[in-house]
């Protein structure tokens, strides 16, 4: 049986280039898969810049995962916490949640920009731009003109429609079931 994909390789680089992903949706698992490809990309040696817009402090279980790699991995890895200790929402957003994720989206453009990065996460990036906090208009101009060979991942529900267009690869995770919806709350080593 003749392999259908291998003769729709038409240019054997696109391996070596850099697309935009996004991961949107109200279901469970977005971060959750862009953290899942930072572990593949340092385990090839990728120099790998995750941003956490509204999310800070210490408690999740990802970041305490990360601290304990290997100092070669760990070597390729920064992660920024560009968010206050608590979920924003549009009705409890104030000026220090805007400064944080402010501050993390001129590293983001400094980051791509210079071509510091093989893979950028930006984590709950889709909500920063749902808040009115970042402009979707730059952050579109900044991810047009990335470095070919960089991914980029953008994370968070309500995905703006510009930010889905110029994207490569979108996944809509929506929930057909969740355990929330008959009270279990948010669980250590499950959602954090």
């Amino acid at each position: 049986m003749e392999n259908k994909f291998k003769n729709n390789l038409v240019n054997p680089l696109w391996d070596k280039h850099g697309y935009i992903q996004v991961y949107t949706g109200n279901g469970k698992g977005k971060t959750t898969a862009s953290l899942g490809l930072a572990m593949r990309a340092l385990g090839r040696n990728w120099k790998v810049l995750i941003i956490m817009f509204t999310k800070g402090g210490n408690d999740y279980g990802e970041l305490n995962s990360f601290r304990e790699l290997s100092p070669n991995i760990k070597e390729n890895l920064k992660i920024v916490q560009a968010g206050l200790d608590r979920i924003v929402y549009k009705d409890n957003q104030n000026t220090e949640d805007e400064s944080e994720i402010k501050k993390g989206w001129e590293l983001a453009k400094n980051a791509i920009q210079n071509h510091q990065y093989q893979l950028i996460i930006l984590d709950e990036a889709n909500i920063a731009i749902d808040l009115g906090i970042l402009d979707v208009d730059e952050v579109v101009n900044v991810l047009k003109n990335k470095p070919d060979e960089m991914e980029i991942v953008l994370t968070g529900r309500n995905a703006h429609p510009k930010i889905v267009e110029i994207a490569h690869l979108v996944s809509n995770i929506e929930p057909i079931k969740h355990y929330w919806d008959i009270g279990i709350s948010a669980r250590k080593g499950i959602e954090y």
